[in-house]
């Protein structure tokens, strides 16, 4: 029985670690991933990432690099067309570890309408045609 103790201990302490990795990402190692695509931008697109900010213009690769890979992405469909939404939600830090069986998609709650907002949402970008047209943050 305590060999099993060790090795769970071990496997805590390591998802734990890949846990905290994960959370820290800041534009900063996002940028020294991506640094010949990120010198190749324009000076105020550079201080606006280095900054974790995007713009109307931006390109979904520099979103990445500013706010890191969103935590839900959805279709719009509007009288005008359709856009990709990326939603950003607010980052807690806890460690969890959960057993279960199942499936899923991904979750989406809300109609993604500008109005409706998930509480933990604190910002949308919107994409039409490939560059950001609009930045939606949460009035909290």
């Amino acid at each position: 029985m305590p060999l099993l103790n060790v090795r769970v201990g071990w496997f805590v302490l390591a998802a734990g670690l890949v846990l905290a990795w994960a959370g820290c990402a800041s534009p900063a190692s996002r940028i020294s991933q991506n640094q010949s695509e990120f010198d190749a931008y324009p000076a105020d697109t550079q201080a606006k990432i280095r900054a974790g900010e995007v713009a109307v213009g931006f390109t979904a690769p520099q979103v990445r690099m500013a706010l890191g890979v969103p935590d839900r992405v959805y279709t719009r469909t509007t009288d005008t067309g359709s856009s990709e939404v990326w939603v950003y939600r607010a980052k807690r830090n806890s460690i969890g570890i959960g057993v279960g069986v199942g499936m899923s998609a991904g979750s989406f709650s809300g109609t993604g309408a500008a109005g409706s907002w998930d509480p933990d949402e604190t910002m949308r970008v919107v994409f039409g045609v490939g560059r950001v047209t609009s930045v939606e943050r949460a009035s909290k």
